[in-house]
């Protein structure tokens, strides 16, 4: 999941995106409303995270503006602004949860665990498809009953795949959920890596999970001539 961290003071703005990344996610970072409406003018984001007091044009303006330009980010306010008054006026225009300064880092990882959640329309961190199991909580694969080891990069796609399961996915979505802006790999990295899930989701089991929509990308799904 690839998240951004829009926040002025810099070494809160550091701690969060080290832990996040610690955490598996894929993070962006900047301090100012103007640059946090570039940042989400140039990539889709799953979660944005929100000061409200920033430099120049503040959090609020910042949601307002992504409102208008018709953005469905979710976005998480944390701030030290903790008025009702300050929650309703982000949450009216558009805020999906409000967390308040000073906060624990686990709170934080749990509504953003809900908010992607909600993005997904799901109820619950763990996802099926047929016999495979993710649970994006606790970062546990299975297939089958069997445990799946896989790297942060495996599992970050396909937590994005079974997500977004039965929708074809480009590369170039793929890859933007996947990594930020200071990645610098190979342009068929993301093949690189379906070939490793594929070695470790599907050849061992049966029905095939991944497939390839030629011209267009990958999708994670049965397919139900497989089912007959």
């Amino acid at each position: 999941m690839r998240l951004l961290i829009v926040e002025d003071e810099k070494r809160l703005r550091e701690v969060l995106v080290k832990h996040l990344k610690k955490n598996n996610y894929s993070v962006d970072a900047c301090a100012t409303g103007e640059e946090a409406k570039e940042f989400l003018a140039m990539a889709d984001y799953d979660v944005a995270i929100l000061d409200v007091m920033l430099p120049g044009i503040s959090g609020f303006d910042v949601l307002k503006w992504a409102r208008g330009q018709k953005m469905e980010v979710p976005v998480l306010f944390l701030t030290a602004r903790d008025s009702v008054e300050d929650k309703v006026r982000g949450l009216d225009l558009g805020a999906d949860d409000y967390l308040t300064k000073p906060f624990a880092f686990e709170e934080l990882l749990a509504r953003l665990r809900m908010l992607t959640r909600k993005k997904a329309g799901s109820k619950t961190n763990i996802y099926t498809l047929e016999d495979l199991t993710v649970d994006c909580g606790r970062h546990i694969v299975e297939r089958a009953g069997n445990p799946i080891t896989l790297s942060r990069r495996e599992f970050a796609i396909l937590e994005y795949m079974i997500m977004n399961k039965d929708i074809v996915l480009t590369r170039s979505q793929i890859e933007e959920h996947i990594w930020d802006y200071d990645y610098e790999g190979s342009s068929n990295m993301i093949d690189v890596y379906i070939r490793y899930l594929r070695k470790k989701i599907d050849e061992p089991f049966s029905p095939k999970l991944i497939h390839t929509v030629r011209g267009r990308g990958y999708v994670l799904r049965v397919d139900p001539e497989q089912q007959k």
